[in-house]
Formats: C-alpha cells, sequence, structure tokens
C-alpha cells in the first residue's frame, strides 16, 4: 500500500521520518507524495513552540478529513505532539488510529498492521530508552544529510519542554554512529550535519567525557565527505579540544551555531541558562581569535517572561557588538509544564513581536553589510540545483547559460541563505563542490560566477 509521510519540526524529526521509511520499505510498503492517492498517512509532528504546535494540528485535522471520508485506511500520529497530548488527540481527533510516542517510531509497523486489522494500539516507551538507530530513506537528496548524534536534553531550561518529551539526554554510542555516517557516505552523501538537543556534551554519558572532538575527528576520516557541519552547540560547553579539532580537520565547516537566547544576564538567570553576558563575549571572541573566518549563527528569545525595556536594550548591546553572521529571533512562547509559563510578568505579544522586529531589523544591516564584503572572495560551494531552464541565454558559442543556486561553508540547509551562480555553460549536478568568485550580493544571498 500507498503511505503518505510528513515530516513536521525540526531536523532531528527528519531523522526519525527517515528511519521509519527505512522500516516500513523493508517490510514492502510504498510510499507517495499526494494525499489523494495515499492509502494511509504518517505525520512526525512537533510542538516546541506555539506555530510548532499549530502547524502539527492543522496537518493532523487536514488528514482526519480524508480519513473521515474513507480514502485513508489509516491515519497514524508520531513524535512529540503525539508523545505530549495523546489523551487530547485520542478525544478530539477520533479519525486519528494510532499515536506512538518519541521513543517508539520504530514500532511503526506493527502500528500499522493493527490499524488494518481493525485493532486500535498506541505505541509508547521510556521517554529515557536507549537511543537506536535504523536504516534510512533519505529525504534531502543527496548533497547533504543529517546524523542525530544523542537524544533528550539535561539542561532543563524554563522555557523548554523537550526534556518533559524526549526525556534526558542520551548519546548514541560512538560504533553506531560512525556506521550510520559510513552509510551515507556510501550513498553518496557530501556534507554531513551533525545534530542533537545538544552536540557539545556528546559522550558524557556513554564515556565520562565529552566526545564530540574524538567522533568528529573518526567522521573526518570517511571518505565520500567533504564537509562536516556542526549544529546546536551551547556555548558554555565549547572547548579548546573542539576548537583545536575544527582548526585542524580541513573537512569541517568554519561554522557553529550557538544559541544564546538573551544578552540580559537576569533574563539567562530566569531561563535557566548557564552562561551570563560576559561568558558570551568571551566565547564569541575566542572562536574569532582561533578560527578568524568563522561563521557564527545564534538564536533570540524575544519578550521573555519579566523582560523590561533594559533587558531587551542589554540584548540589542550585545548584538550590536558582536555582529553575529547568522541570527534568528522568536517570540517567547509559554508552553504549559514549563516552569516560565507559570511566571508572573508575560510580556504582552505586541512587545513581543516589536522586539523581535528591532532585533531583526538590526541584524539585517550587519547580515547584508557581511555579504557585501564578500564580493571579491573566492569561495568553495556546494550545487542545491538549477534555475531558470525556460529560454536561457547562450555565450558565444551558443551554449546554454544556466543559473545555479548552491551554498557556503556559511549556508546551512533550510535556515541560512544561497550563493546563486550564474552563467554556467554546463550541467552540474547537485552535490558537487565548485569554487566560485564572488560578483555580488542581494541581501542574505550571493551573487557569483564559476571560478577560472
Amino acid at each position: 500500500m500507498k503511505i503518505l509521510f510528513i515530516s513536521l519540526g525540526c531536523e532531528k524529526n527528519r531523522v526519525e521520518t527517515e528511519y521509519m521509511l527505512g522500516i516500513l520499505a523493508e517490510h514492502g510498503y510504498e510510499f507517495t507524495d499526494d494525499a489523494q492517492s495515499a492509502e494511509a498517512a504518517v505525520i512526525n509532528t512537533c510542538c516546541f513552540i506555539n506555530d510548532a504546535k499549530q502547524e502539527s494540528i492543522d496537518t493532523i485535522l487536514e488528514l482526519a478529513e480524508l480519513r473521515k471520508s474513507g480514502k485513508l485506511r489509516a491515519l497514524i500520529v508520531a513524535g512529540c505532539l503525539g508523545q505530549r497530548y495523546k489523551e487530547e488527540i485520542q478525544k478530539e481527533i477520533p479519525e486519528v488510529d494510532s499515536i506512538l510516542g518519541t521513543t517508539a517510531f520504530d514500532k511503526i509497523v506493527e502500528a500499522l498492521d493493527e490499524v488494518l486489522k481493525g485493532q486500535v494500539q498506541n505505541y509508547f516507551e521510556s521517554i529515557d530508552r536507549k537511543p537506536v538507530t535504523y536504516n534510512r530513506i533519505l529525504s534531502t537528496g543527496t548533497a547533504y544529510s543529517y546524523l542525530k548524534i544523542a537524544e533528550g536534553c539535561n539542561k532543563n531550561c524554563t522555557y523548554c519542554i523537550i526534556p518533559k518529551v524526549r526525556g534526558h539526554y542520551r548519546s548514541v554510542p560512538m560504533e553506531d554512529l560512525i556506521k550510520e555516517a559510513e552509510e551515507l557516505a556510501y550513498n553518496g552523501i557530501k556534507e554531513l550535519i551533525i545534530v542533537a538537543q545538544e552536540t557539545t556534551v556528546y559522550g558524557v554519558d556513554l564515556y565520562g567525557k565529552k566526545m564530540l572532538p574524538e567522533l568528529l575527528t573518526k567522521l573526518c576520516r570517511i571518505e565520500g565527505f567533504e564537509w562536516i557541519r556542526i549544529m546546536y552547540c551551547y556555548p558554555e560547553e565549547i572547548t579548546d579540544e573542539l576548537i583545536e579539532v575544527m582548526k585542524k580537520e580541513p573537512k569541517i565547516c568554519h561554522y557553529l551555531d550557538l544559541p544564546i537566547q538573551s544578552g540580559s544576564d537576569a533574563i539567562l538567570r530566569k531561563m535557566g541558562r548557564r552562561t551570563d553576558n560576559a561568558d558570551i563575549r568571551r566565547i564569541v571572541e575566542k572562536l574569532r581569535s582561533e578560527i578568524p573566518d568563522i561563521c557564527l549563527r545564534t538564536t533570540l528569545i524575544s519578550g521573555f517572561p519579566g523582560e523590561t525595556a533594559d533587558d531587551h536594550n542589554q540584548t540589542m548591546k550585545l548584538i550590536s557588538d558582536l555582529r553575529f553572521d547568522r541570527l534568528g529571533v522568536f517570540t517567547y512562547s509559554p508552553e504549559e509544564d514549563t516552569v516560565a509559563a507559570a511566571m508572573e510578568d508575560q510580556v504582552p505579544e505586541r512587545t513581543k513581536k516589536t522586539r523581535r522586529t528591532k532585533l531583526m531589523k538590526m541584524q539585517q544591516e550587519f547580515a547584508f553589510e557581511g555579504a557585501r564584503k564578500m564580493v571579491g572572495r573566492k569561495l568553495k560551494a556546494i550545487i542545491e540545483g538549477r534555475i531558470g531552464d525556460e529560454d536561457p541565454d547562450t555565450d558565444d558559442q551558443g551554449r546554454p547559460l544556466y543559473t545555479y543556486v548552491a551554498r557556503t561553508y556559511k549556508d546551512s540547509p533550510d535556515i541560512d541563505g544561497f550563493l546563486f551562480i550564474e552563467n554556467v555553460p554546463y550541467d552540474l549536478m547537485s552535490g558537487k563542490f565548485v569554487d566560485v568568485m564572488i560578483t555580488g550580493s542581494d541581501e542574505y544571498d550571493l551573487i557569483g560566477e564559476l571560478a577560472e
């Protein structure tokens, strides 16, 4: 039978979706992107913030209509929303046939078989279950893929629901990760992106110390990868060993994602974060001193409970001083069962959005300026695809000239900008690396031509 799969939320969710696809494929199931032709549907959900929660609910309700009309024989909900709101889903959306908790995605075949037999059964395991890996069907093409190195989180930030739906921090054994990475390289993946709720403390639970540097060193020895990118590095956990590995291993992108959330010490304490303004400045300065061309990305939360105009201005000052290369801002989303949701002095929604706009407007200036400064540089880039196939210009030999979309080391998929390579007279395959001379910029994006 044909199954429609919808994966919502983060790339960590995407990895679990790919595991489920692999498990089902081994049992003879087929897949479709067309909801009207699907006989069953699986939605891997997210509930991290209100917007993500609403997207998951809306998607479930949309497919529930198809289940109600009989076009779908089975509707299964997996992931964080299912883990957190299983009773509500069962009560309010009876068209959902089965729910899989965050650590029970590998029960997808059993769940589907039971539904098709008319026997409804949900599957939930301990949220602290040891993480497991499976053969995957990749959903990102062959240019890049994600390697999830751990599950859960021990930070317990006051605004975050993740520990309650994903459990404590559990590292995937290194030998399992190496095997999975080798399989990805064998399947043609050129850029490996390291993800977890927090990557920097990988291995502490299994080996008694931070093992991310050693893991990265071993991953760099795998033939096939040209880039290895590291995401979700908590600033306070970055070690000299990690910096040294990034400096000496040419495959590791000089790119780090450092979620700092605020520039106010008072708000950082209320958030339960383990850094302060001075720590953030010191870490950023050290990274830029040790790796001068490093691209730093961060995220902020605007309008956290109790955030005053002065707190917001401290964050503005920090961002103005540090000038991150990439930055995203979320308005604070109160999540039930979190400490922050019960705090007094909740900030009005309008104020949250106003502060977010101010932060993003300032960041735009820095990002656009940074893009302009890249003009005249030669950069290595990975090809994503081709655009503008209809009626292309031609060169003096009559060859069609195409524009390709690519990314530099500064650009993580789906969240950062692009490099548009103009006047290419021949085909470039997705995943191919090329050298590009940067000739211009357009806001966040770069424009260039193939280097001679």
